[in-house]
């Protein structure tokens, strides 16, 4: 099975997303290409600026150079999770704790500092990972080069919190290029509140906006 939308053609109901990594939710041994889609590390994890609340979110991830040592890991998080260790420790970040999810190039997934095989390793260099976080569903399934490799997670509906794209590598000169962003939302008032706050700067904005009270405290909760 393809990934969900299509390099060409958004399809299926998915639209483009333009999110980019967050320069203030990083650590210092982490740094960003001007266009903020290219992260070269050190060690420790990086989230992209906006948590996703509702709908089906997909986005790419490229690994430029081959992953090897410790862990290299894509997934996703709440904004609690742990942007740093001190002393430099070398261990899988994402689903150290039950704040993240994540997979690693080891072909393992973890969550809640327990781990499991879900597929096999990969090492080559232009590796593609795809994530989908369907918070319809609550899962998170994850595909390479283009073929869904399964459901990884359950439950993520009911974390309560939005959720945040990161990923994070205990090797050092790592470089991963952040690729297609795309979601899709059920309902048409999903989709209207999403096209409003792409719009925003920032959410703080939404009381100056000229609608409904009821309109803006659903944006506030969105």
């Amino acid at each position: 099975m393809q990934c969900p939308c299509q390099p060409q053609s958004i399809s299926g109901g998915f639209v483009e997303e333009c999110w980019e990594w967050d320069v203030n939710a990083k650590s210092p041994a982490v740094q960003l290409s001007p266009c903020r889609r290219a992260v070269y590390f050190h060690i420790d994890p990086i989230l992209q600026s906006e948590g996703f609340n509702h709908g089906e979110h997909y986005w790419e991830i490229k690994f430029l150079e081959p992953p090897y040592g410790t862990s290299v890991m894509v997934g996703a998080g709440t904004k609690q999770v742990l942007l740093h260790i001190g002393n430099y420790k070398f261990i899988n970040m994402l689903g150290m704790d039950s704040e993240s999810w994540g997979l690693s190039y080891k072909g393992t997934i973890w969550h809640g500092g327990q781990s499991r095989q879900y597929t096999e390793p990969f090492y080559e260099k232009a590796t593609i990972i795809g994530v989908d976080l369907n918070l319809y569903d609550g899962t998170m399934a994850f595909y390479k080069n283009g073929h869904n490799l399964g459901v990884a997670f359950t439950g993520l509906n009911k974390v309560g919190v939005p959720l945040y794209p990161i990923v994070c590598s205990t090797t050092a000169e790592t470089e991963l290029q952040l690729g297609m962003r795309c979601c899709r939302f059920m309902s048409l008032q999903e989709q209207c509140l999403y096209t409003v706050l792409q719009h925003l700067v920032d959410k703080v904005h939404i009381d100056t906006l000229p609608l409904p009270a009821f309109i803006r405290g659903q944006l506030k909760e969105f």
